[in-house]
């Protein structure tokens, strides 16, 4: 099965602290640089998809952002599914191009998440996750959420908090690759397990950052990309999964929809798990990687963190996993967070990822999951 759609421009802004920066504007110079990566001028875009805005929110942000600048799309709509949003962009952008309906999709995010927001304002946004009767009344957080899942996986499976700490030290180690990144100075795994506890087991550098920077990539038909002048990069097969909103209500603490979202979309290309040449998948806390990693199929149960340890996730390794550094170390900017691994994945593939690169990279696996482990979104990407 093919999807008959081809990521033909990629883009990402600076990342961090970006003072005086704007959602709109971030959005802007996001989309205008995929566009032009994609040798298109804006007037080619005939769909555009955005997704939400925690500084700029607006119920109808994709028509907002093309209100700002001054483009008139027949296909416009925004998403809005977490940090699933960047995967199921680009999965309707898929279905979108593929049917005909468009020939060029643009999907867009960006947020100053960072320099726009107090952190008042940072903890009350998150906290309109939490179920309205069974959650919020009683003051649970997103990191005790995920806090919930690490408790029970431990349990269960016996990790322990400084294979979690491995994770997120091989993501600086990744993000200090990367120019842009957010943050980039080495930590040790005593540097993890010193950190001030956030929600037991979970500590400081167990958790994503909050930054500033947008992302864009342009989706486009078979035909269209054929035209393009870099190296269009196959969407290859997309699928999602879904078992629950609020962590209350969970079938269970260690299997999530990932697991049927990855399914789905490695049966469509026709890959399996053991294909994969690079890994970006959704790291919101370093928890949330490691049962992801193990309900995907990557690795056995109670295997990920151990995998960690001996330095499996990193370049080189058995899976170069989120080679940018991941939203613990590259950048977390709300829904640009999931784009950031998407634009990754298309850097390596194209060969482009410089001092990161995984030696000849022909297939790549990208993953969203928003909310509590909530809405999940597979893709597997690949180049000839």
């Amino acid at each position: 099965m093919t999807m008959n759609a081809f990521i033909t421009g990629a883009f990402d802004t600076p990342v961090g602290q970006l003072p005086g920066s704007s959602c709109m504007g971030l959005h802007a110079q996001a989309a205008m640089g995929a566009v032009a990566d994609a040798g298109l001028r804006l007037a080619d875009v005939d769909g555009v998809l955005c997704a939400y805005s925690f500084t700029q929110p607006h119920l109808m942000l994709a028509s907002v952002f093309c209100e700002y600048l001054g483009i008139h799309p027949g296909y416009c709509a925004a998403i809005q599914a977490g940090g699933a949003s960047a995967c199921i962009m680009v999965m309707q952008a898929a279905a979108l191009v593929a049917s005909g309906q468009c020939h060029h999709v643009l999907v867009v995010t960006g947020d100053n998440r960072l320099s726009g927001m107090s952190r008042d304002g940072a903890v009350a946004a998150l906290a309109e996750v939490g179920h309205p009767q069974f959650e919020r009344p009683f003051g649970i957080t997103v990191p005790a959420s995920y806090a919930l899942v690490a408790q029970r996986y431990m349990h269960e499976y016996g990790a322990t908090s400084a294979q979690l700490a491995a994770i997120a030290v091989e993501h600086r180690r990744h993000a200090g690759r990367h120019p842009k990144a957010h943050k980039r100075e080495a930590i040790t795994v005593e540097d993890v397990l010193a950190s001030k506890e956030i929600a037991s087991p979970l500590r400081m550098l167990d958790c994503c950052l909050i930054s500033d920077g947008g992302a864009a990539l342009v989706i486009s038909s078979r035909a269209a990309a054929a035209n393009a002048p870099g190296r269009p990069v196959e969407i290859l097969g997309a699928g999602q999964g879904h078992t629950h909103e609020h962590i209350v209500v969970a079938p269970s603490f260690t299997d999530f929809g990932c697991k049927a979202s990855s399914v789905t979309a490695f049966g469509r290309a026709g890959v399996t798990p053991a294909d994969i040449d690079v890994a970006q998948i959704y790291d919101s806390f370093t928890i949330t990687l490691l049962v992801e990693l193990e309900s995907i199929g990557f690795f056995e149960r109670g295997e990920a963190g151990l995998a960690a340890e001996r330095g499996e996730l990193g370049l080189g390794g058995r899976l170069p996993c989120n080679t940018h550094g991941g939203l613990l170390s590259y950048g977390h900017s709300g829904a640009a967070g999931g784009m950031f691994h998407a634009v990754e994945a298309v850097h390596q593939l194209r060969g482009h990822a410089e001092a990161r690169q995984v030696k000849d990279a022909k297939l790549a696996f990208v993953h969203g999951d928003g909310g509590i482990l909530s809405a999940h979104c597979s893709l597997v990407l690949g180049v000839d």
